[in-house]
């Protein structure tokens, strides 16, 4: 791999309510990812932080005030403001404990809320910024805090959506004026913010019911309302037109992305005119102004303003990424499995093939730029992103189907797609390998252990590979959702953990396999990582590893290059360049120490110089940003 590999977060910029030329973001830094201002009437840029490993969280309030989370390596720190123009960095609010980023809220008024977590519980505490702040609640398990008043007298805070306790409304004083609940995994309610205008209170909500998506909103007058004649039959996210009364809606819809404007008194929808592809994010502003990150696969994302404003410069990304890039539908016991399917140029005969497997399972592959598509193209790989089942943008049916049991009906879908492109004369059948990162990386594991006939490479970076080990150790948040997914504790249901876990099987594996760990991820702890390689190590499977010392999410880009080499490498040379006889190999040799990345061993991977996506962090289910998936 040649040229600068860069960072970068699929988000707009923040823009400042009382002057909409100024902006917030988040850029590459010499490889992290840093928060910058935007002067849009200067088209001038000022990067506001310099951290050894990376700023991911910004932000603007009203007066103009740049906000950003200050964390250390654990991921727990506090916020931080200056002014627009600079000036020294200012504690948000004074007598706050450390804690991990729940959520930023700040009215017009300049009452500051923040939503603060520990493995055990969510706070939030209230005051004027910059100076003290009180502890107006404290809630067991993870929540967010989604939204404040203009007049700083509300906020809500969204807690499980399928929970009796979805959104509360709390005054500033902390007294409940609100409980509202979701109905269970089949009527989830999250919260999406409250009006930006100071002539009511009126917070608006998205509801799941009768297996499609609903906007509702909450006011202290009517209480809750669910709009009933606009709904959704795919996932949605929305935000407040400027002027209040209407309403950006955001669908993910079968890999790509379709805006509609809503009018709640005249209840209207329209559609707001986009190109095909997938919108990463997308933001009212003021007047008739919609500002939208756009991508398609073959193009690295761009910001577009649809009334000219000037936005901060794209990424540095290099041309758009090689070969032919189409649809995939695969029938399936649940409905058709759609796939993004990328290939070579000049492709005549079968190809050697990786699937990217993505995370989640709460999320989905979209018709977007991926540096790691980019670089499988360009070194002669078909590239194949699977929508299985339980993924989002084709509804709460298909999201709900795991029929076959965790994991493993994944991994079918997996088989079903492999076995419909070799049909189709499309990839070889001998050389077909897979690649993914958390959740991606444990279906990788998983399937290499399930159908060991049918994969000769597997690439698992951070991934879950003891179900159960990892529920003992992972966050509060994950283990809720593992007991969600396998109907209880592993105490509980110890027959369902051990079917899906990838240690069960790890004996059977055939695939020479690369595993890449972090030692201090705490999603997918690198303990039950080690435990895995040990059990491969006793089965004589042909495997190495590498270790990066990060956590979970990392904002650094020598690390991604770092594995993107080590990857491409290592797929390129079991599955391009086939060895006679596979058996008679040697095992590869494996680094078990913590933060050996392997970078000074690695010989440069086939491709360009790219910009990074963060393909395991920066999508959401739509309307629920920060849902607790692994990745």
């Amino acid at each position: 791999m040649t040229g600068r590999y860069e960072v970068y977060r699929a988000a707009l910029p923040e823009v400042c309510d009382a002057d909409p030329s100024r902006m917030v973001f988040t850029a590459d830094a010499e490889g992290r990812c840093e928060v910058f201002t935007w002067d849009a009437a200067a088209l001038r840029a000022r990067q506001v932080t310099d951290r050894p490993h990376g700023t991911l969280h910004g932000a603007i309030d009203h007066d103009g005030n740049v906000w950003w989370f200050d964390e250390d390596d654990h991921g727990t720190g506090r916020w931080r403001f200056q002014p627009f123009a600079g000036g020294p960095d200012l504690p948000g609010l004074l007598g706050v404990p450390e804690g991990e980023p729940r959520g930023l809220a700040v009215s017009a008024d300049a009452v500051v809320a923040m939503g603060l977590g520990t493995d055990r519980s969510t706070t939030v505490h209230i005051g004027p910024r910059g100076a003290t702040a009180r502890e107006v609640t404290r809630v067991d398990g993870h929540a967010t805090l989604s939204g404040i008043t203009r007049d700083g007298h509300l906020v809500a805070l969204s807690a499980a959506a399928g929970s009796a306790r979805a959104v509360t409304v709390l005054a500033a004083d902390g007294t409940p004026h609100a409980v509202l609940a979701g109905d269970g995994a089949g009527g989830r309610l999250w919260s999406l913010g409250f009006a930006p205008v100071a002539d009511r209170v009126e917070l608006l909500l998205v509801r799941e019911c009768n297996n499609r998506y609903a906007l509702a909103s909450w006011s202290p007058v009517v209480g809750t309302v669910t709009h009933a004649w606009c709904t959704f039959d795919t996932e949605i996210t929305a935000r407040w037109h400027p002027e209040g009364h209407s309403i950006l809606v955001r669908q993910d819809r079968y890999g790509r992305s379709i805006l509609h404007r809503v009018h709640l008194a005249e209840r209207t929808v329209e559609p707001v005119p986009t190109p095909r592809g997938t919108l990463l994010d997308a933001a009212p502003r003021t007047g008739d102004d919609v500002h939208y990150l756009w991508t398609d696969t073959a193009t690295p994302p761009r910001m577009i303003s649809t009334a000219g404003t000037a936005l901060p410069p794209a990424p540095g990304a290099g041309a758009q990424v090689p070969g032919e890039h189409r649809d995939l539908w695969t029938p399936g016991p649940d409905g058709p499995v759609h796939s993004l399917l990328s290939l070579p140029d000049g492709q005549s005969r079968p190809v050697p093939a990786v699937f990217l497997v993505h995370g989640g399972p709460a999320d989905h592959d979209r018709d977007a730029y991926d540096g790691v598509v980019h670089s499988l193209v360009a070194s002669g790989f078909a590239v194949v992103r699977v929508n299985y089942r339980g993924s989002t943008g084709y509804g709460p049916r298909w999201r709900r189907a795991f029929g076959e049991g965790v994991g493993l009906t994944q991994v079918a879908d997996l088989a079903a797609v492999r076995a419909d492109l070799v049909e189709r004369g499309v990839v070889r059948a001998d050389a077909v390998g897979l690649w993914g990162t958390s959740w991606g990386g444990y279906l990788v594991l998983l399937a290499l252990g399930v159908q060991p006939t049918l994969w000769q490479a597997g690439v698992a970076v951070k991934p879950v590979a003891d179900c159960a080990a990892t529920h003992r150790t992972t966050t509060p948040a994950l283990r809720a959702l593992d007991e969600r997914l396998f109907g209880g504790t592993p105490d509980e249901v110890p027959e369902r953990y051990e079917r899906s876990s990838p240690l069960h099987y790890a004996a059977a594996v055939r695939a020479p396999l690369l595993v890449v760990a972090a030692s201090r991820d705490v999603k997918c702890p690198p303990g039950q990582v080690r435990d895995y390689l040990t059990a491969l190590h006793h089965a004589d499977v042909r495997h190495e590893s590498m270790w990066l010392d990060t956590g979970h999410d990392g904002y650094e880009g020598d690390d991604h290059v770092a594995v993107l080499r080590r990857a491409v490498v290592f797929l390129d040379r079991e599955l391009r360049r086939r060895r006679r006889h596979r058996a008679a190999a040697p095992q590869t040799p494996r680094s078990d120490r913590a933060g050996d990345t392997g970078r000074v061993r690695l010989p440069a991977s086939a491709g360009q110089g790219t910009t990074h996506t963060e393909r395991s962090s920066c999508h959401a289910e739509g309307h629920h940003p920060e849902r607790p998936a692994r990745g």
